[in-house]
């Protein structure tokens, strides 16, 4: 999953004036942090800069939303209301887009993932972004799914509606318009 690409300077530069601009309009997300010293890591940080980018241009909208003190480590999610635009229409993983006969999908959500150098969030990690606020009110997100479901054929994604976060499952195999993944990154 690890990346090696690179932004060039301009480029970090404006990422980081977007970052920053987020950063500051949704306090409620990361109160305890403090932008210059994030701002240093991210910096510090240049192939999880190139894996935010990404998220960023597939519409992730990525924030932190978390911050471990113990560790200093942020983790960043897409924070986009919807799921990510530039994710959407995809089967869950490489095994899943080869069993379907017709009709397949450009990508994977795993694929894809991995060579954006993040992580499809976990239901715990998605648990933790619906309680900053709704996400996902009118699509859905893969999420990592246990091997376990995963060996039978099935995949897990997520949703909030009527004032809920629902966990439900579908095949691998099955990709909608309205169902992209959400992905996390930490520095």
């Amino acid at each position: 999953m690890k990346s090696t690409q690179l932004l060039s300077t301009k480029e970090a530069e404006a990422l980081i004036g977007i970052l920053k601009d987020r950063f500051n309009k949704n306090m409620h997300r990361h109160s305890n942090c403090v932008w210059n010293e994030l701002q240093a890591k991210l910096v510090n940080h240049p192939t999880q800069l190139w894996s935010l980018n990404e998220m960023e241009k597939t519409g992730g909208e990525p924030d932190v939303v978390q911050y471990n003190e113990h560790a200093e480590e942020y983790l960043f999610m897409d924070c986009s209301k919807e799921s990510p635009a530039g994710r959407r229409s995809l089967c869950y993983d490489r095994a899943g887009l080869e069993s379907r006969k017709e009709h397949q999908p450009k990508n994977s959500a795993v694929d894809m993932a991995n060579e954006m150098g993040i992580d499809i969030l976990t239901e715990q990690q998605y648990q933790l972004l619906q309680e900053t606020e709704a996400f996902d009110t009118k699509t859905s997100s893969w999420l990592k799914t246990p091997d376990n479901i995963r060996a039978l054929g099935g995949a897990i994604f997520g949703d909030f509606r009527y004032d809920h976060v629902f966990i439900y499952h579908n095949g691998a195999q099955s990709y909608y318009a309205a169902r992209g993944f959400r992905g996390a990154i930490t520095i």
